[in-house]
């Protein structure tokens, strides 16, 4: 890794512009405040609410089938990633963006199967970015330890927006490459110092 920043005076988007689920509703109809507090006394307090334990494990074993997770999510989950060489967030360089995260089915002859693909493509702030293997691990990980095992996940740099996309994106794709990577212990460090910023 170079000690100097390649970029280093990337283009920022304002934090408040980035599409999320992650922020508190603000609105004062929410529940447990504002009108519908005092408008249905009943939903302001959860103890009113008693469900027996079958059906508590019911909706939990419907949770654990069909979670539903859309684009959203997946961007909620790498947006805060920091960015290796600035103390900024993926989200925040446009690096990774909600229009380049799709969810497909894995097996799209078996419609009904569970099985998903996530792809990611990311954005590099430069064509000549040497850490886009490094943000493409860490996007990857990130994934990897937060979805359930149904999903696969596929982090490619974007067409036409890095030099070396093509040898990047080859190394993405190889487990065997990423599991040796994923065993370099100084690696592995600039990775989870790149996570520390997750929500």
């Amino acid at each position: 890794m170079e000690s100097t920043m390649q970029n280093s005076n990337p283009t920022i988007l304002n934090a408040a512009d980035l599409p999320t689920r992650l922020r508190p509703s603000r609105k004062s109809g929410t529940y447990g405040g504002g009108i519908l507090a005092t408008a249905l006394p009943s939903l302001a307090d959860p103890t009113d609410f008693s469900i027996s334990e079958s059906e508590e494990s019911d909706e939990d074993d419907v949770d654990l089938l069909e979670e539903p997770i859309d684009e959203q999510e997946i961007y909620d989950l790498v947006s805060t990633i920091s960015d290796p060489e600035h103390p900024i967030s993926l989200g925040a360089l446009a690096v990774v963006s909600l229009p380049d995260i799709s969810i497909k089915s894995t097996l799209p002859d078996v419609p009904s199967s569970p099985l998903r693909t996530v792809s990611v493509l990311i954005t590099p702030t430069i064509t000549h970015c040497s850490l886009a293997t490094v943000i493409g691990l860490g996007v990857r990980v990130r994934l990897e330890q937060s979805l359930p095992p149904r999903f696969r996940v596929d982090v490619r740099i974007k067409e036409g927006t890095h030099s070396t996309a093509d040898e990047v994106n080859k190394q993405l794709a190889d487990k065997e490459r990423v599991a040796a990577a994923l065993e370099n212990g100084t690696l592995m460090g600039v990775i989870a110092k790149m996570l520390e910023t997750c929500q």
